[in-house]
């Protein structure tokens, strides 16, 4: 390595604020819901409303844990996938290419101050690229997702009120 990009590596190691880039911005086919709730709680929350709404937690992955298991210190962070096998069978009837997008991902991210933020692409925002393929039958399918992770969504952030 050389001692350039040795001394970068070490700088950046060394700068636990330089390990958290920023709250998840508003962006084109996202939702994004700032809380009051702490990470863990949120989380959970997530995948309470999830279950309640039909739904399940297909996947689930973040770099947190892994990261404090190597002494680096970073926010919590967890993708939650959510799906269920009907709304699989059915995206699979209009467009197999469309299938890749399932799970649909819930993103819960912690802020420095400890509140937390959850955020997700709408799920007719996902699907869009397929629309030629899976034409109104996917169209109506993702409006139906829509609905529901919307109340999943906000099931999870008006669990703590």
């Amino acid at each position: 390595m050389r001692i350039f990009d040795f001394a970068i590596l070490a700088c950046w190691l060394s700068c636990g604020s330089a390990l958290f880039a920023g709250p998840v911005a508003e962006r084109d086919g996202w939702i994004v819901m700032p809380t009051d709730m702490p990470f863990e709680t949120l989380v959970t929350a997530v995948k309470t409303a999830t279950k309640a709404n039909g739904m399940g937690v297909v996947t689930e992955a973040g770099p947190t844990a892994m990261a404090a298991s190597r002494g680096i210190t970073i926010p919590g962070n967890r993708v939650i996938g959510v799906f269920n096998n009907d709304f699989a069978v059915n995206v699979l009837a209009t467009s197999t290419a469309a299938m890749i997008e399932a799970p649909i991902r819930f993103y819960v991210t912690e802020s420095p101050d400890g509140t937390s933020t959850l955020s997700y692409k709408t799920p007719s925002h996902v699907f869009a690229p397929y629309a030629d393929e899976g034409g109104e039958d996917l169209s109506d399918l993702a409006a139906m997702l829509d609905q529901r992770f919307a109340a999943i969504a906000d099931a999870a952030v008006m669990s703590s009120h």
